[in-house]
């Protein structure tokens, strides 16, 4: 811990940071907080690197500079990545040294050294950051397919494309020119595949050099070809990906400087079988899958179920992400999911099989079942997004879903009529299973929401627990200090949050000096320039373009955070079960107001406490240092809370502003806030009405949270009878569905059924 030789005489020229990066040594430190506190070892800089860009997609062959170390031109550089994976470096003329990323198999920060001895020693380390092709806010290039069909008068992206383009005009791939320094080209196709034994030791993922299209092409960002057929064995490759090289490398050399396109059905290049009938050829191929499957384990079983409505999938960010392929923010553009609206997906993979869930909603806000729409909720057998420890199939981030439920998808559905095997081996979940978390808030001046829904205001300074839990050692601590404001009163806010469960990586969010949101991943202060998602060490963390934090954990529960006029909103939501399991000042989960006000002791306060009494409950829930997630790389953070009261005990606040009627504020804050008494209670101690109307907008979304997070009865699917059919695919509580039959058909059961209270569907079975 930095802090403990904050205020010794260093020794600077004993202690060395040369392979000790992130250590504390004895004289100084090589820990990434020693820059702020001013306790660097003297070469800290030199062999702890910084790097730009920090990022790029898990294919690697990205150049990224060694931004703080300068080496001689001479020197012969090896980067090393997880101790095993070597790729070529350079130094350029001006004395900056260069890696290569590699090609990888998973998603994070991976650590990495180097060497400037050819390989001999790596005194120098730092971390780059692998990335999902998909989630990449970089895109090198696009491939279009344009086709002379009357039907068809415009471009397409070519991963979208049906077999009805396959058949008329040119190719043309266009590219970012600045992206490799070199003057000419080659473009390479290679294929992706997974051997061996499914779900078994060795069963491998291998991305493999197939062939190169075109060489020594000129470097000017676009390339059109006719497509023919590959030769020889390629054209059974119908999944890969082009990569564009300098033409100074060797064919399919791997760890090159290269540029990707993303991963997409490769029907351009497949053979006469194909293009002659591209249908039937489909056909054979969904059928051969459909056969494949059949031998491969049931996945669904341990798949968790879809939320029942849009609004819930929307709410439940700590289990569920926005599937980018359809999405409402970005004008439901939904490729794969006629009808839908919106779509999201499972953020953990399930236990065994690392099988994904995707849900689907129509703009009703109904959930889409494949039983009723080829546009319905489709589960996953490799979760799209991968999953730790990832490595082995099916969990490569990206191409195992690829492979086992994207390409099957085209084979059964886009290139052929036959997309009722795909249905059957990927039919949706409903929601009966399906339980809404709880949901906590803190904002303002710090006013605090209960998961059971009782509200209360604690005005303390110092660390406390917000909640932990036995369930998955989950830890999440705020911070709340004095902010100054016009009538320079002091009052106090969240300024940091810290998280962690089990042995995780800790998150912290927290606002800097000069009132930046800061993001800290185990003390480091991390960028979202170039990645807007991280697969970080048992949680995933993701920030919108406006700076709102979502870090959601494995066991399924999330915390939200954003910033507002100086203060932190919070959020924590938790699944149910974490019921019973909870403690802090977020109080016990479990329905009951009652024991809200449970110490550390296990002693309960009544609900009807004064202010002072509640500024007793909080204190008690100060953090110790041995205990605390915060980090303390500033003086000021050291000498107010790390050495200081966990509890300032010596701060007392405003525990009832008062409401002068001559105050002409009084006039403009009933005007905005109404009754809502957060809302109040912020613009007096505050005398900021911006502030006040930060706190009501904060205060509107949690109630609007907890009400889309209400539970929802569901009764189920029901069929249609034979020769007849119904209205309706609503299933949830109050729903009718009505059936009607054929000409000819006279029906027997009922006419209508409604889904009751007791989720079951009223009146019987109709039959026609």
């Amino acid at each position: 811990f930095a802090s403990v030789i904050y205020n010794k005489p260093l020794n600077r020229a004993q202690d060395s940071c040369s392979h000790r990066c992130g250590e504390l040594l004895g004289t100084c430190s090589c820990q990434v907080t020693c820059q702020s506190l001013g306790i660097c070892c003297p070469d800290y800089k030199e062999f702890c690197l910084k790097i730009s860009p920090y990022s790029g997609s898990l294919m690697g062959g990205k150049d990224f500079l060694l931004e703080n170390t300068a080496l001689n031109a001479s020197s012969v550089l090896t980067c090393r990545f997880k101790q095993t994976i070597k790729t070529t470096g350079y130094v350029a003329k001006d004395g900056k040294a260069h890696c290569i990323s590699p090609l990888l198999y998973e998603t994070g920060f991976i650590p990495f050294e180097v060497s400037t001895d050819d390989g001999l020693t790596f005194p120098y380390s730092g971390t780059w950051l692998s990335g999902c092709l998909l989630r990449s806010t970089v895109a090198l290039f696009f491939l279009y397919s344009c086709s002379m069909d009357a039907k068809l008068y415009k471009c397409f992206p070519f991963d979208h494309f049906s077999s009805s383009l396959t058949a008329y005009g040119n190719l043309t791939l266009t590219w970012t020119p600045q992206a490799l320094a070199a003057t000419h080209i080659n473009i390479e196709v290679w294929g992706y595949q997974e051997t061996g034994d499914s779900y078994s030791e060795n069963w491998m993922a291998e991305w493999k050099y197939l062939y190169t299209l075109a060489r020594e092409i000129p470097n000017i960002g676009k390339f059109s070809f006719i497509p023919v057929s590959a030769k020889g064995n390629y054209s059974t490759w119908d999944f890969g990906i082009l990569r564009i090289t300098p033409s100074s490398y060797s064919d399919g050399q791997s760890n090159i400087p290269s540029v990707w396109s993303s991963e997409h059905a490769l029907a351009w290049h497949l053979g006469k079988d194909f293009r002659n009938d591209p249908n039937a050829w489909a056909t054979a191929k969904c059928i051969e899958w459909d056969r494949k499957e059949e031998n491969l384990p049931n996945f669904l079983e341990e798949i968790t179920d879809c939320p029942c409505t849009l609004a819930q999938a929307r709410a439940d960010t700590g289990r569920f992400h926005v599937n980018y392929g359809c999405d409402i923010e970005k004008g439901s553009v939904c490729t794969y999911h006629p009808g839908a609206v919106h779509c999201v997906r499972a953020v953990q993979a399930s236990p065994q099989y690392a099988a994904g869930q995707q849900c689907c909603y129509d703009s009703t806000g109904t959930q889409i079942l494949t039983h009723d729409s080829t546009g319905g909720s489709t589960p996953d057998r490799g979760h799209d997004w991968g999953s730790p420890p990832f490595m082995k199939p099916p969990r490569i981030p990206g191409f195992s879903h690829w492979l086992y439920d994207v390409i099957s998808f085209y084979y059964c559905c886009l290139w052929s009529d036959n997309c009722h095997f795909y249905m059957k081996k990927r039919p949706s979940s409903d929601c009966r299973t399906y339980r809404p978390p709880r949901a906590a808030s803190a904002f303002g001046d710090p006013h605090f929401l209960t998961f059971d829904g009782l509200n209360f205001t604690f005005k303390g300074q110092g660390e406390y627990t917000l909640v932990e839990s036995d369930i998955a050692s989950l830890r999440v601590q705020g911070r709340t200090q004095q902010a100054h404001f016009p009538n320079d009163k002091l009052v106090t806010g969240l300024s940091a949050v810290a998280m962690q469960e089990k042995n995780s990586d800790v998150i912290e969010v927290r606002y800097s000096k000069d009132l930046n949101l800061e993001v800290l991943l185990n003390q480091e202060v991390v960028s979202f320039s170039e990645q807007n998602w991280m697969d970080l060490k048992g949680l995933f963390l993701h920030s919108t373009a406006d700076q709102n934090i979502t870090v959601m954990f494995s066991s399924g529960s999330g915390v939200e955070i954003r910033g507002s006029r100086g203060f932190l909103t919070l959020t924590v939501l938790l699944p149910e079960k974490f019921m019973n399991h909870t403690r802090g000042l977020f109080g016990v989960m479990n329905g009951n107001t009652e024991d809200e006000y449970t110490f550390k002791n296990k002693t309960i306060m009544s609900v009807h406490a004064s202010p002072q009494q509640l500024f007793e409950f909080g204190a008690n829930w100060a953090v110790e240092n041995g205990t605390s997630l915060f980090t303390y790389d500033t003086e000021f953070l050291l000498n107010n809370f790390f050495y200081g009261e966990k509890h300032n005990t010596s701060f007392l606040p405003v525990f009832f502003p008062y409401e002068d009627p001559a105050d002409p504020l009084v006039k403009e804050m009933v005007s905005l806030c109404d009754a809502d008494p957060f809302c109040r209670f912020d613009v007096l101690t505050t005398r900021s009405l911006p502030v006040g109307s930060s706190t009501r907008l904060s205060h509107q979304n949690h109630k609007l949270l907890v009400e889309n997070l209400k539970p929802v009865m569901s009764c189920g699917w029901l069929d249609h009878p034979t020769n007849g059919r119904k209205n309706g695919t609503n299933y949830l509580l109050g729903s009718t569905i009505s059936f009607i039959c054929n000409q000819g058909y006279e029906l027997t059961g009922s006419k209508e059924r409604i889904c009751q209270v007791t989720g079951a569907w009223s009146g019987d079975t109709p039959s026609c």
